[in-house]
Parts: C-alpha cells; sequence; structure tokens
C-alpha cells in the first residue's frame, strides 16, 4: 500500500472531514441570517427613516407592520409586513452600508463596527454627518441622505491620487 493509514484510520480522517465541513456550513450559514429582536429591527427602521417607535413589543403593531410594508416595496421584496431572512437582510446590508461609508467620510476616531445595528454610536455620527451638511440634526440617515453619502463615498474613493512633487530639484 502507498500510504500507511490503514482503513479505520481513513475512515476516522474522512468521518473528521465531513464533520468539519458540516459545521463550517452551518457557522457560514448562521453567520449569514439575520436574528434581530423587535426592538433591534425597529431601531433600524426608525434610524433609516421610517415612523416607528422603539418597543421590544411584537412587530405586529399597526405602525410598525405599515413600516415594514413600506420598507419591503422600496427594496422589492415580498411584501407581507412580516420581517423574514430577506427583509432582515436587506436591512442589515443597507445598515453595513450607512456605517461603511460614514466611516469612510469622517474618519471618527472610533471607527464604527459593520454590524447589522443602528447603535447610539451609528446615530451621533449620522448627526455629524447632518451638521458637517447644515441639515437638521435628526440622527435618521433617511434614503436622500443615504444617497447624498454615498455620492460623496464615490468621489472619494474615484479622486486621483496626487504624487507629491519634490521639492528640491536634483542636480546633475
Amino acid at each position: 500500500m502507498w500510504c500507511s493509514f490503514d482503513k479505520s484510520r481513513v475512515t476516522i480522517a474522512l468521518t473528521c472531514m465531513v464533520v468539519a465541513s458540516v459545521v463550517a456550513s452551518d457557522i457560514a450559514f448562521a453567520a449569514r441570517q439575520r436574528n434581530y429582536t423587535p426592538d433591534e429591527f425597529r431601531s433600524v427602521l426608525r434610524g433609516l427613516g421610517y415612523n416607528v417607535k422603539v418597543t421590544k413589543d411584537p412587530l405586529t403593531d399597526e405602525e410598525t407592520k405599515k413600516a415594514i410594508n413600506q420598507f419591503q416595496t422600496g427594496y422589492k421584496l415580498k411584501v407581507d409586513g412580516k420581517v423574514g431572512p430577506k427583509t432582515q437582510d436587506q436591512a442589515a446590508k443597507i445598515v453595513e452600508i450607512l456605517q461603511a461609508n460614514l466611516n469612510t467620510v469622517l474618519k471618527p476616531k472610533t471607527l464604527l463596527l459593520r454590524d447589522q445595528f443602528y447603535s447610539p454610536q451609528l446615530e451621533e455620527l449620522v448627526k455629524e454627518y447632518q451638521k458637517k451638511h447644515q441639515l437638521s440634526e435628526t440622527g435618521i440617515a433617511d434614503l436622500q441622505l443615504r444617497q447624498k453619502l454615498n455620492e460623496e463615498v464615490k468621489t472619494i474613493i474615484t479622486k486621483p491620487v496626487t504624487k507629491p512633487e519634490p521639492t528640491v530639484k536634483p542636480t546633475a
């Protein structure tokens, strides 16, 4: 035999590989899946400009269902008033982009974590951005603000990098 493994060792090795791949795929799936609590999701909706009060109550009141429907309609999701995986993923993506864009434009001392939450720090940086642009300091990143921020980031990213000119020219 070209290899020193006997049948039992090969079986153990293959079993370990299968178990490791199943665990890895479960972890990857769990990392992609969003599980907002009701107050976290309301906070995201409020932070993105939807008219909801942040409470821990189930997401079944008329005000919240209306906001969820508006969100789903605006992002071309299935409009059912329920906060399923696709709705949660879309909300999380928007928040993560907002966080990255504010980090790029404002360069805060403590960078925002790129996560799915509309945190107090995120709200404060939105207010700072609003102040910088003489907007009402609400901490709400509505669609208009996010579009303005996206354009500013595009300008920063596509700005040509200039090479510094030497102050003293070499003599030959």
